[in-house]
């Protein structure tokens, strides 16, 4: 018995080795076109290598790395960051068991990154359009702050997947029956209770004994008023957008507007406040009063008040957020320039919810990075190679599997194969 377990420590130990080894295997990108979301914004016929999950040189003078990729006629970009969606939170939207994004019970304090899946059969999906990581946020109307947002990689990883809160999330949309003018009172008196609290005096008694632990809504209101975390608010009504920008000024919070249809004619209060934008660039008819503004160049409107504008997918973006680089695309066919559509899919994102290692091709950032046959805003383009945090990962999705299932002749009905 104790051999055995001897034998399984060691086997244990070997395969922990062999996986460290080819985490640490170093890989270079050569001779290619570098959409780096930074600056320069373009590298021609450039290299790039990485190692241990972190791009280590670019263009450097000699190229020595264990795996060589000849990049000759290809494009290199950093991974696509998805936003404002429930990926890895729901798999068929008409089934309840399988939506987690939203709770009659949910509050500020509600976070359900702790529902992700990272063995969604949509991580594969949306990886096929080069995303390697997306904002999840929680959806619902039953508090004015709905919840907390995080990061999550695409990786199908389940014990490596990263995971990390990043905003604070507050709707402000029209309602059936009320009136958003309660619920901007109500997110305007929480910061406010807290705020004070913060701010009295300490009772000399109350000190020498034990102090009072904050509650976990607190917490989360300290952490806005501090700016640990921003408030991402979506809302699409200009008007509800300046009730946003007069909470940001009166509580000094860090402000991110989504949805953001009637964002260009409040744009230059939002570039003087330097508050960054989430749209979709898809939205050319209005659904509601509340999206008179949207049209195909709004994107472009906003980017030419050197705004900081990121791109999501709108409607379904769980299943249909592999759909972003078209979207980028047609983002530019409306007047976006080529380098300002892809930094709105990769550094804008990141910089919007202070993601310092993602969305940029540089030295000591995260090789989260994409290999593409050609132009990726393209529908003719594919993707050769996708690595999150130097990991290359599969592009095979769901689809494929059941296209192979059904192409597979077998004396067997379909519905036994495997």
């Amino acid at each position: 018995m104790l051999k055995q377990n001897i034998t399984a420590v060691l086997l244990s130990s070997l395969i922990l080795a062999l996986s460290n080894f080819a985490l640490a295997q170093s890989t270079a990108v050569t001779n290619a076109k570098i959409y780096t979301g930074s600056t320069p914004a373009v590298l021609e016929n450039a290299t790039v290598v990485f190692e241990n999950g972190k791009i280590t040189a670019i263009n450097p003078e000699k190229v020595v790395a264990d795996t060589v990729i000849d990049g000759t006629d290809k494009i290199v970009t950093p991974g696509f960051i998805g936003s404002i969606n429930a990926l890895g939170l729901v798999e068929v939207g008409a089934v309840a068991a399988t939506r987690d994004a939203s709770s009659d019970k949910a509050g500020i304090t509600f976070d359900p990154s702790y529902a992700f899946n990272a063995e969604s059969t949509l991580l594969p999906l949306a990886r096929t359009g080069g995303i390697t990581g997306n904002i999840i946020v929680p959806h619902g109307m039953t508090d004015d702050f709905t919840g907390i947002a995080s990061y999550v990689s695409t990786s199908s990883n389940l014990t490596a997947t990263e995971i990390n809160p990043v905003a604070v999330v507050a709707y402000i949309e029209p309602q059936s029956k009320g009136s958003r003018a309660l619920k901007i009172q109500y997110i305007e008196e929480k910061l406010t209770q807290q705020q004070e609290k913060l701010n009295a005096p300490k009772d000399a008694k109350k000190d020498q004994d034990k102090e009072e632990t904050p509650k976990s809504d607190e917490k989360i209101l300290t952490k806005l008023l501090n700016k640990e975390l921003p408030l991402l608010v979506i809302t699409h009504r200009p008007a509800d957008i300046l009730q946003a920008l007069t909470l940001k000024d009166k509580f000094s919070l860090d402000l991110i507007i989504a949805g953001a249809n009637g964002a260009p004619a409040v744009a230059k209060q939002l570039a003087d406040a330097d508050v960054p934008v989430i749209i979709s660039p898809m939205d050319n008819l209005p659904k509601s009063f509340d999206e008179l503004h949207a049209k195909l160049g709004n994107a472009a409107t906003l980017s030419s008040h050197e705004l900081t504008v990121g791109l999501t997918v709108a409607g379904d973006s769980s299943h249909n957020l592999h759909q972003l680089r078209f979207s980028a695309g047609n983002a530019v066919a409306n007047g976006l320039s080529y380098e300002a559509a892809i930094a709105a899919v990769t550094s804008n994102v990141a910089k919007a919810f202070a993601l310092t290692a993602k969305g940029v091709i540089e030295t000591g950032k995260d090789a989260d990075l994409v290999v593409w046959s050609g132009d990726p805003l393209e529908f003719s383009s594919n993707i050769e190679h996708l690595w999150i945090g130097g990991k290359e990962q599969s592009l095979e999705t769901r689809q494929d599997k059941l296209r192979d299932r059904y192409l597979t002749e077998s004396e067997l009905p379909p519905a036994y194969t495997q």
